[in-house]
């Protein structure tokens, strides 16, 4: 049986538009993180920070959407609520740099209060569901998982280095490995709007890729000299950039149920696996960057490029629990991605010192994994309207 579409479609609203500006703002300023250089790379306190505040903002935005999903009535309340929250969000993108230890009492105090705000929202909740047992049951553990990620947070906030680390990752691994068990399957208030959700998580997926668009811009400067370098590697960063946007569009236009009718579909799993499409997406947008600057060593900027690509297509195709029956991978599609996965890595170590073979081995992987991915959905229509034709054809003979 299929709950999703009890309730009356929920649109995404012009204050849930606004609310997403601040995260482009935390964007730019978790990026600006991975410029500091040291012995050809980033340092690894700064990549450190980078991990931990990119994971954290994207959970806050990822709490956030879910609760408006279920609950959020576009009222006076949840303006109020929103509205503290991008307060909140600019102390932590003002803490976010790389001296990070003398601003971490102010970006845990903050981060706190967001998670805090979101909870008290589930727990007001409560009183609209007096007799809604599913909903109050959800709700209460929607509130002490956030009030738990909350408290690990506020410790997080006293100035030490080490625990401060520590008790961040350990908040938001705790928040996404107790959120994962928590199956959103029922009736009443608290039933998912399916398709409001995926289009929340594809608008931060575009905003994620506008920061993309402009690190490919820098592939385009010429000193007002138009020449083949530019050219060539000009074209080769907007052909990657293009491959990676129409493989999510193939899968979010065409593949994913976004009507909630197939048995897997899960909101907060959902949720929880753009997390890390949206991380990989930093990396790559970083790693555009990187590629571009001849003081970062070649080895390491390689690999993020390499690792940040695999990844993103790797938690890509991990939506296939919420694809359409029809279109659900199977083995075959799944040995190809596999195959070509290993063939872009070992390609991408080989040619590492070679920049113009490299970037064109990851245009010839983005575009022949999104070449898969189209065939495998105009098979699977094919093969669907067949069948639709032929149940038409044997309804009509009887």
């Amino acid at each position: 049986m299929n709950f999703f579409n009890d309730k009356e479609e929920k649109k995404v609203e012009y204050m849930e538009l606004i609310y997403d500006l601040i995260f482009v703002y935390m964007i730019s300023r978790e990026n600006s993180l991975l410029h500091s250089i040291h012995g050809g790379f980033v340092s690894s306190g700064a990549a450190v920070i980078y991990v931990v505040s990119t994971l954290a903002i994207i959970q806050i935005w990822n709490f956030t959407t879910f609760y408006v999903n279920l609950y959020g009535r576009n009222g006076i309340r949840d303006h109020v609520f929103l509205i503290i929250n991008m307060y909140l969000i600019y102390f932590m993108g003002e803490s976010t740099r790389n001296d990070w230890i003398a601003y971490q009492t102010q970006y845990h105090i903050a981060w706190g209060l967001i998670i805090l705000n979101i909870g008290i929202q589930y727990w007001i909740e409560l009183r609209n569901h007096q007799i809604d047992v599913w909903n109050r049951d959800l709700i209460k553990r929607m509130a002490l998982i956030l009030f738990i990620e909350a408290g690990l947070v506020f410790i997080a906030a006293v100035p030490n280095p080490r625990t401060g680390v520590i008790f961040s990752v350990t908040a938001i691994l705790g928040g996404m490995f107790m959120s994962f068990f928590i199956k959103i399957t029922g009736m009443g208030g608290g039933t998912i709007d399916f398709m409001h959700l995926t289009e929340r998580a594809m608008l931060f997926v575009v905003f994620t890729f506008g920061e993309m668009v402009i690190a490919v811009a820098a592939y385009f400067k010429g000193n007002g000299n138009v020449h083949w370098n530019m050219i060539y590697f000009s074209m080769m960063a907007f052909l990657i950039a293009v491959g990676l946007f129409l493989g999510y569009e193939v899968i979010y236009d065409h593949l994913i149920d976004r009507n909630g009718e197939h048995g897997n579909v899960s909101g907060l799993g959902y949720m929880l696996i753009h997390i890390f499409i949206i991380f990989a997406l930093n990396c790559i947008t970083v790693s555009f960057e990187f590629m571009n600057e001849e003081k970062i060593a070649v080895g390491p900027k390689v690999l993020m490029m390499t690792l940040s690509i695999v990844i993103y297509f790797v938690f890509l195709f991990i939506l296939c629990r919420q694809f359409k029956h029809h279109c659900e991978p199977d083995r075959p599609f799944n040995i190809k991605v596999s195959l070509l996965t290993i063939a872009f890595a070992i390609a991408m170590f080989l040619l590492r010192h070679n920049m113009y073979l490299n970037i064109l081995a990851t245009v010839l992987y983005v575009f022949s994994i999104l070449v898969v991915l189209y065939r495998m959905k105009e098979i699977r229509e094919d093969i669907r309207r067949h069948h639709q034709k032929y149940c038409e054809s044997m309804i009509e003979e009887r």
